[in-house]
């Protein structure tokens, strides 16, 4: 998974690449009971919203059922249906009238948004669906209680056949993100910048612009979250009764845990990927159990040989059994993840750069890591080409503009291929791991629990330092990890 803006919105407001003032949150207030905790979720980006309802849903004192399509008419949103059509307010909400009974379904939801897996497919839930006017796209927002959400959540981000332990570790860190993510959203703070853009770089993360009208979104920049469309296994719903309530704290808050498909064998900072804040339990981690150090990989020397080698470390892992415990039937479409490489001529690259960040280098003259990470991810590289010299990053950056979708990672190194003239024929990206590996790393995990680690073990090897914590009745109480 990447904890970024749902890309579907990222891109609508690119044209303007860096004209977006965000707003910083401080984290202080109040918990709610687990049980009282509602999170929003959003789920469909389109013009025009189709949707199934599955029993009797209400709006005030109007009922309805059955299948309906929302769209825009000027500045009106207009719901048609087999009897015809009426004009809905914005925010057009429908409450079920049994919790237990009644699902609806949305058609055409769009997964893997800009990842090679991109597709579509109806699915369907349970909650309140609520349809509201962003301006350039109608939104479909899906409003339930915590813990249900938990239940999809698992199941759709690896498969619900997982041990466990996994799961249960899994479960904790969604949970704690996602109540991080909502403490976070409901303050106010000081306006700040999440880009700076200039003539020389192009500097970009996406962390902190918190949905204005949802606290998630439904993808893989957030969690993905497929309502019921998953089974729900009963390890699954074992899981997340088994650490009910239960979330991970450092030093007297709750963390915003992170994970990702495979570190490559060391995670990375926070940092290093978001916004310029330090987390202590988001930090290098060496992922194994033999091995605590690494040479510095923040050194280029030092990345190079630890990008080409391949370390005896948890994600490293060609078991399909363990694999299987992580990626889903669309994941297992991925290939060679812990090393891998691309490569691009020049010209294709710089057609590829164009397209996806907007930005026209002319004919690529060299690629150059300027900052790494401690992972051996890059923060910033420089990209020379014959009409414009600058340097892009933060990580998804990276990998945005080198891929069709986004590469695996941002730690790679750069090999060049020249003619007998000297001039450059081919780039070749070698690089190691799949996603942005701060935190958690699930196939690194998977192993850990093949291997007889239980959940507390694993949560305390990816987020050193902190602890195992319970909300009841709105307050944290310490748990023996």
């Amino acid at each position: 998974m990447e904890f970024t803006l749902g890309e579907l919105q990222v891109s609508s407001w690119e044209s303007d690449l860096c004209g977006w003032n965000l707003k910083s949150k401080i984290m202080k207030s109040k918990i709610n009971s687990p049980k009282a905790i509602t999170l929003s979720i959003g789920i469909l980006f389109a013009p025009a919203i189709t949707f199934r309802l599955n029993g009797t849903y209400w709006n005030k004192d109007q009922k309805y059922s059955g299948e309906y399509t929302i769209s825009k008419e000027g500045k009106n949103l207009i719901l048609h249906s087999s009897s015809g059509t009426q004009i809905v307010p914005d925010h057009f909400t429908l409450t079920p009238e049994n919790d237990e009974t009644t699902n609806f379904d949305l058609l055409n939801v769009m997964i893997g948004i800009n990842f090679h897996w991109q597709r579509t497919e109806d699915q369907k839930f349970k909650g309140t669906l609520k349809i509201m006017d962003e301006g350039k796209h109608l939104t479909a927002i899906n409003i339930l209680p915590l813990e249900d959400y938990l239940l999809s959540v698992i199941s759709s981000e690896m498969s619900a056949t997982s041990s466990l332990e996994l799961l249960k570790a899994h479960a904790v860190i969604s949970r704690s993100w996602l109540i991080a993510q909502k403490i976070k959203s409901e303050k106010l703070t000081d306006a700040y910048h999440s880009c700076i853009q200039d003539e020389q770089q192009y500097i970009r993360w996406y962390d902190r612009e918190d949905h204005e009208n949802f606290d998630v979104c439904a993808d893989d920049h957030c969690q993905r979250y497929q309502g019921i469309s998953k089974a729900y296994m009963p390890f699954v719903r074992q899981a997340i009764e088994a650490t009910r309530g239960e979330i991970l704290v450092y030093d007297g808050e709750i963390c915003d845990a992170r994970f990702s498909k495979c570190c490559g064998g060391v995670t990375e900072h926070f940092e290093n990927t978001w916004e310029p804040v330090k987390h202590p339990y988001l930090t290098k981690v060496v992922d194994s159990d033999t091995q605590s150090s690494t040479p510095d990989l923040s050194q280029e020397e030092n990345a190079r040989k630890w990008i080409l080698s391949i370390p005896d470390v948890f994600c490293n892992t060609r078991d399909k059994a363990v694999l299987s415990n992580v990626l889903n039937d669309y994941d297992q479409e991925t290939q060679d993840f812990f090393r891998w490489q691309v490569s691009y001529t020049p010209p294709e690259l710089s057609a590829l750069i164009t397209s996806r960040i907007g930005i026209d280098f002319g004919d690529i003259q060299s690629i150059e890591p300027v900052e790494r990470g401690v992972s051996g991810r890059i923060i910033r590289l420089r990209i020379q080409g014959s009409k414009q010299d600058m340097i892009i990053g933060k990580e998804l950056v990276i990998r945005k503009a080198l891929s069709q979708s986004h590469l695996y990672s941002s730690a790679f190194i750069v090999e060049t291929e020249k003619d007998t003239s000297g001039a450059i024929t081919r780039f070749t990206l070698k690089g190691a791991g799949w996603g942005h590996g701060v935190g958690l790393c699930q196939i690194g995990a998977a192993v850990m629990s093949a291997k007889g680690y239980d959940y507390k073990q694993i949560l305390s090897h990816y987020f050193p330092n902190t602890q195992l914590q319970t909300i009841e009745n709105g307050e944290l109480k310490m748990k023996k990890v």
